[in-house]
């Protein structure tokens, strides 16, 4: 034994001296939770985040990807003022990585200057001339390391069936109960995407509603001016010929005006072919939690202003259903809609061709918990539902492909929803949906002039608009609700 035990240590001692030459070190097991976010503007930047369980620097080291050859000699070395601070009896560190090219892939690695993680990868965003892709999902919610991993075989098989996606989109209920354990069996078993592309985290209620500060705190974003960071928070960004808007939809009920006024300005002042807004809560759903006060009450107020907006599409989580709306526009199916075949892909695909109003999205869930379809929800939700179903059988992820065609100067967004069969490990096609757009047809208005957002008029007038709001959920609930036997619990 004696022996055995000179011969290991000598071992270690001789793996500990060539590790020092090379300059390498082993990756630290306490260097968890990293997550790439987007941060700014999603071509020359991104946010970094992770934790560890004792106070250390905050340290990236960044290289392009064609220059990393297994070493991190002459990467950029971001190491900012303040460095990790307390939270939850861990430590938080966060950097924002800037000053980088568009359209090019990175390595990258955190630590402390002597205890570094394994290499993880991120690509910057493509030029507005480009085609993109991008994978959605929503509503892991696992409270248990098992129900993780099999929300994380979902996440692996959306990967396989898009490998070229440029982000993910995950919109909201990461965890259950919102615990240490549950973030890192979410961070454990999903870090094989986490640390290897850029995600856009949505703030769910389960990390947002009494969980204050964690999803902040879990990930490094670029809050919009305004935005309190207590229960989420809202940010945007440009990707390719797309403008995106990630809402929070904790921030009061029915929803703060200095967030819908930031919703106004942010897409009021940008003239992309593409508008999509990302939220937890849905305002089309049949799930059991469309008829609860603060979905109805949110449905009044900002239904009316993504119709003002031309928000094309709005994808949320929140009910564990499927559910995708005609195109709509002042809670009633657009009339008169053209549509085309054409082949894409090798594929005959239907388009919708320049059509008014948005479409819907409710993605259903990638967990393991799945509601059942309420047929008695309030109109006209179901007479504006195009497919609507549960998927108990499936954890559903979608991708979604954005095209862009100079030589006839459209654009097309291609929508596909797959459910994940764990028993056959195969991706079923459950829905499609596909718009062809002409480009160049968002402008923006040269005397356009900013709502307030920061008015501290707004605090008395978002009290105001509570009481309102409460009025008109109880008109809706005896004249809309109720009669149709809707479970309001």
């Amino acid at each position: 034994m004696k022996k055995i035990l000179s011969i290991t240590l000598s071992l270690l001692l001789l793996v500990s001296c060539f590790s020092a030459v090379l300059g390498v070190s082993a990756a630290s097991t306490d260097i968890r939770r990293i997550s790439v976010t987007i941060n700014g503007d999603a071509k020359t930047s991104c946010g970094i985040a992770w934790y560890t369980s004792e106070k250390s620097a905050s340290i990236v080291k960044v290289l392009k990807e064609s220059d990393y050859a297994g070493s991190f000699d002459g990467a950029e070395v971001y190491n900012p003022i303040g460095g990790c601070r307390e939270f939850q009896g861990n430590f938080v560190h966060k950097v924002t990585v800037d000053h980088l090219q568009s359209n090019t892939a990175y390595v990258y690695i955190v630590g402390d200057g002597e205890n570094w993680s394994e290499p993880g990868r991120f690509v910057t965003a493509i030029d507005s001339a480009e085609s993109f892709s991008f994978i959605t999902l929503a509503d892991v919610q696992a409270s248990s390391d098992e129900n993780f991993k099999r929300a994380a075989l979902v996440m692996a098989a959306a990967n396989t069936k898009l490998p070229d996606s440029k982000f993910i989109v995950n919109l909201g209920d990461f965890v259950n109960d919102c615990t240490n354990d549950e973030w890192d069996w979410y961070s454990d078993n999903f870090s094989f995407t986490n640390t290897q592309t850029t995600i856009v985290p949505v703030a769910g209620n389960h990390e947002g509603n009494l969980k204050w500060f964690w999803f902040n705190n879990m990930f490094n974003i670029g809050a919009a001016k305004g935005s309190q960071t207590i229960t989420g928070c809202y940010y945007s960004f440009d990707y390719g010929n797309a403008h995106i808007a990630v809402l929070n939809s904790n921030d009061m009920y029915p929803m703060t005006l200095q967030q819908m006024n930031w919703l106004k300005n942010d897409m009021s002042k940008s003239d992309a072919d593409w508008k999509f807004v990302f939220m937890h809560r849905a305002l089309y759903s049949a799930g059991k939690n469309i008829n609860k006060p603060d979905t109805i009450m949110m449905r009044s107020n900002l239904l009316p202003l993504i119709d003002e907006l031309d928000i094309d599409i709005v994808m949320a989580g929140h009910d564990h259903m499927y559910f995708r709306s005609e195109q709509v526009k002042g809670d009633a199916v657009v009339p008169d809609v053209q549509y085309v075949v054409e082949e894409y892909k090798g594929e005959q695909v239907t388009f919708a061709v320049n059509p008014d109003g948005t479409t819907h999205i409710l993605p259903s869930t990638a967990g393991t918990k799945r509601y059942d379809v309420r047929e008695n929800v309030m109109p006209p939700i179901l007479d504006c539902g195009a497919v609507v179903k549960s998927t108990k059988e499936f954890g559903v992820f979608s991708t979604i492909d954005i095209v862009v065609e100079p030589q006839t100067q459209t654009t097309k967004f291609v929508f596909n929803a797959y459910g994940y069969d764990e028993a056959t490990q195969e991706s079923i096609l459950i829905d499609s949906y596909a718009i062809k757009k002409d480009m160049g047809q968002n402008t923006v208005d040269p005397n356009y002039e900013d709502a307030p957002t920061d008015s501290p008029l707004l605090t008395l007038q978002n009290i105001l608009r509570l009481f309102t709001s409460l009025g008109k959920y109880f008109v809706d609930l005896f004249t809309k609700v109720l009669p149709h036997g809707f479970d309001i619990f």
